[in-house]
């Protein structure tokens, strides 16, 4: 993706974290729905042209994604769709390949809220050195007169019981639904972005009052360099913790003011 299309899935995948930060939200839902709406836009080329027409102000592209879709998916699905029509897009077909990427990133989150993503990393991985060592499955997964709940089947027969969930989720979404991707290739993408997922950390911000954008832009970027990978910021607030701050990153927490323990995180990059 280049220019606008770049910035509004940046964007998206931004809503989407804040949107699976809360533990009301079912991110294994969340990436079904995706999923189906990205199935929708795939074929419907007159709807996709619309959403992502830039002479048609966002709002109205929002509002006509709340009367088309919004009573048939989840709130948080609602949402991030109305935030995805207000964006513009260099070309409409971003806008699908964009959903489909919230979709499989929904599916590894829900992955990663049960502990289990180190495990769906491993099991992408190799199933896809299986799938280039075997001719016959590889054809069977790929036949396009094969129909999708043949194939279905098939990997569950393969990965039920065998791989996690989300795996599975994944792996037959692709198999079912490859828009032009080799399966190799979008294999391989799954496996990228389950590294990319896995290598974010996440700190537990809890603060007496709402941080600004200023407070919590610090924050991140010395939490970034303190640990050296990319942090994300689940931010909670407690009028309990009077004037001060508490972070926590894994199993370490770190308590004080927020100007002392930005002041130390500075201090500990710099010796």
């Amino acid at each position: 993706m280049n220019g606008a299309s770049r910035e509004a899935l940046a964007a998206a995948r931004e809503r989407l974290d804040a949107l699976t930060d809360s533990t009301s939200v079912d991110a294994a839902q969340l990436a079904d729905e995706l999923a189906a709406v990205t199935a929708l836009l795939d074929r419907e080329a007159g709807l996709r042209r619309v959403l992502t027409d830039p002479a048609q102000p966002g709002e109205a592209k929002a509002q006509l994604v709340q009367r088309l879709i919004g009573g048939q998916v989840s709130g948080p699905t609602a949402d991030l769709l109305s935030g995805l029509a207000r964006s513009r897009w260099s070309q409409p077909r971003d806008l699908v390949d964009a959903l489909e990427e919230l979709a499989d990133i929904a599916d590894l989150t829900a992955a990663e809220k049960t502990g289990t993503l180190d495990d769906v990393e491993d099991e992408l991985f190799r199933f896809g050195r299986i799938v280039s060592s075997s001719t016959e499955l590889r054809a069977a997964l790929t036949d396009r007169a094969a129909g999708t709940s043949a194939k279905t089947e098939l990997l569950h027969r393969l990965l039920g019981g065998r791989a996690k969930p989300a795996t599975e989720r994944l792996v037959t979404r692709l198999a079912t639904a490859p828009r032009g991707r080799s399966l190799e290739a979008g294999l391989e993408s799954l496996s990228k972005l389950a590294a990319a997922r896995r290598n974010r950390m996440v700190a537990v911000v809890t603060s007496a009052v709402p941080l600004s954008d200023g407070q919590r832009q610090r924050l991140g970027a010395a939490l970034t360099k303190l640990y050296g990978r990319r942090m994300h910021l689940n931010l909670d607030v407690d009028p309990e913790v009077v004037g001060g701050i508490r972070v926590q990153v894994g199993d370490e927490v770190i308590n004080g003011s927020l100007a002392d323990r930005l002041d130390e995180a500075a201090r500990r990059m710099a010796s």
